[in-house]
Order: structure tokens, then C-alpha cells, then sequence
């Protein structure tokens, strides 16, 4: 199985998807330009590491040894110093790649290390830029159009996202990233903040040409509530209408969303039916995740193996 996104998003994944298969390969988005992960690509002209971090964070083992792992590389340095707000893990991942030489080996090395239960791979091999087209941006000026740059940036801008590109146009795909899709059983599309971590995957020509043509069991997981900036005011079906829109060859199997979460059931099978998709509607929320919405590992799990049943 294939996973595909970034950040919390595709962690709630991994986290079900391990206990499904043993056969996992995770392809993280490189676009992230805030933080620890932006103060390194700034600095080393490396990929963003955060994103590919909590994947690997995400797979770490059920013992001793991969539990303490996952505390260390995700602990983040406090106080006022030049460490301050890195995390181990971006730090071992800048390590291994300057030692050597290599993006994907570099993360299989930490893999190893962490003793993760599947592979984790960058969808790029080069940082990227998310450049959206942002209506009513400014809000004093709600007609307008304004471009807004990086991942920070659109995920958190205020007005509607219209479309999204990336910087470089085009940018070269993970040659094993593209392997893993094409050789899938079933490859999974969210959750995850739609337009910074999910999409830029569908604008990666190579990447986005993998996805379509493999014969894999294609699944996309919806996000429970709307990001507050980026997605502000989506409908669960107006995710598949944005994926519609960028990808309208894509064919889906099956929809996984959440029964508490569907506003409009009729809209949710008709954004369904554009991209040939069934929808599998079940509890999958966490019962003490109160306004925010978080999925829960265990009752996604079952989700995902009830649909590849």
C-alpha cells in the first residue's frame, strides 16, 4: 500500500494503514517552508524534513525501542538559541542526507534506525514552492485575485483558493516514489490540509501520471472539519469536487469518510459518482477529539481493511 500527503494528515494514515499491511510505503510532500523544516532548506538547500519526519514518526515499532525512538525524533528543542524549535528528527535527517549524498537513502538509513515498519520517500527530489491563486485575499478588496506564495502561506490565507501551482513548474518525481505507485495494491489520498499537502502531489506531472494509470485500489480519506484559512467553508464532497477539478481522468474506488461529518449526502455521492468512486461512510472520528476532529488509528484501520475486503 501506498500512502500519499503530508503532516498530521498523513500520520492519522500510517498510523491505521501499519496495522492493516506490512507491506507500507509512505510519499511525503517537500514543500514546507515554516519552521525547523524551512530554517534547513534555507540553510542546507535540503528537502523540508518535518513532513517526512512524522511519517517515519508515525511508523515507528510497537516496543521499547521504536517507542523511545518516536519520543526522540520528535522532540523539539525549546528556549532562545540557535537549536530552538528544531527537532531531533529534522536534524538526523539533514545528517544522514549530508552524509550520504542522497535524499532516499538517506531516509531509508533513519528508517533502519527507527526500526519503521515501511519505507517513507520524498514525492520530489527538489524543495518545492506552493504558488496559489487566492480570491479576496485582501479582504478589503473581496473581487480580487492575488497570488500567495509558500505552504505557510496558503494554508493559512484568508478569501478561496482557486488553484494551486508549484515552483519549480513541473519538478522532477521521486523515481522510487513513482515505482511504489505504479507497483501499488492500493494507493490512499488523505487526509490531510487539501490544498498544501494533498494536491501537490496531483501537480507533479510524473507523480500524477503514476497515480492515474496504476492498477491499484485508489482510496481517499476526507478530512473531518475544514482547515480554518485554505479550506474554510468545504463540504466534505467539495474535497472530491477540488480533486475533480485538478485530476478529472482519475479514477477513485472508494470514498472513506466520516458518518458525523457529512453534511449533505446527496452532494457527497454525486462528487462520488464524477470520479467513478463508491462512498464507505463509518464512524472513523475519534470519540475525545471534541471540535478540532482527529481520526482515530484503530477505527480507520478497520475502515481501510473492511474496503480492501
Amino acid at each position: 500500500m501506498v500512502a500519499l500527503g503530508g503532516g498530521h494528515g498523513l500520520a492519522s494514515s500510517l498510523a491505521a494503514l501499519r496495522r492493516v499491511t506490512d507491506q507500507l510505503t509512505a510519499v511525503v510532500g517537500v514543500a514546507d517552508d515554516g519552521g525547523s523544516s524551512g530554517r534547513l532548506r534555507s540553510e542546507f538547500g535540503v528537502l523540508p524534513p518535518g513532513d517526512l519526519r512524522m511519517a517515519l514518526a508515525a511508523l515507528c515499532g510497537d516496543d521499547a525501542w521504536g517507542r523511545t525512538w518516536e519520543q526522540v525524533v520528535q522532540h523539539r528543542f525549546g528556549g532562545s538559541g540557535e537549536l530552538a524549535g528544531h527537532s531531533v528528527g529534522n536534524l538526523l535527517i539533514t545528517a544522514l542526507w549530508e552524509q550520504t549524498g542522497d535524499a532516499v537513502t538517506g531516509l531509508d538509513w533513519v528508517g533502519a534506525l527507527l526500526g519503521a515498519n515501511g519505507r517513507v520517500l520524498p514525492c520530489a527530489t527538489v524543495p518545492l514552492t506552493i504558488v496559489a491563486e487566492v480570491l479576496g485575499h485582501d479582504p478589503e478588496r473581496p473581487d480580487q485575485v492575488a497570488e500567495v506564495r509558500g505552504q505557510v502561506a496558503v494554508a493559512t490565507t484568508p478569501g478561496d483558493v482557486l488553484h494551486i501551482a508549484l515552483d519549480p513548474p513541473a519538478p522532477p518525481a521521486c523515481p522510487e516514489a513513482v515505482q511504489a505507485v505504479r507497483e501499488a495494491d492500493a494507493i490512499v489520498l488523505g487526509p490531510g490540509s487539501w490544498y498544501t499537502s494533498v494536491m501537490p502531489h496531483l501537480v507533479i506531472p510524473e507523480l500524477a501520471r503514476a497515480i492515474a494509470e496504476s492498477p491499484a485500489r485508489r482510496i481517499v480519506v476526507l478530512n473531518l472539519n475544514p482547515q480554518v484559512g485554505e479550506t474554510t467553508g468545504f463540504a466534505a464532497h467539495t474535497y472530491l469536487d477540488v480533486l475533480y477539478n485538478y485530476l478529472p481522468d482519475l479514477r477513485v474506488d472508494t470514498v472513506i469518510a466520516d458518518r458525523d461529518h457529512v453534511e449533505d449526502l446527496t452532494a457527497l455521492r454525486r462528487s462520488c459518482a464524477d470520479l467513478g468512486a463508491e462512498p464507505f461512510l463509518m464512524s472513523v472520528s475519534r470519540p475525545d477529539a471534541g471540535q478540532a476532529g482527529m481520526h482515530d488509528p484503530q477505527r480507520l484501520a478497520v475502515a481501510f481493511d473492511t474496503v480492501l475486503a
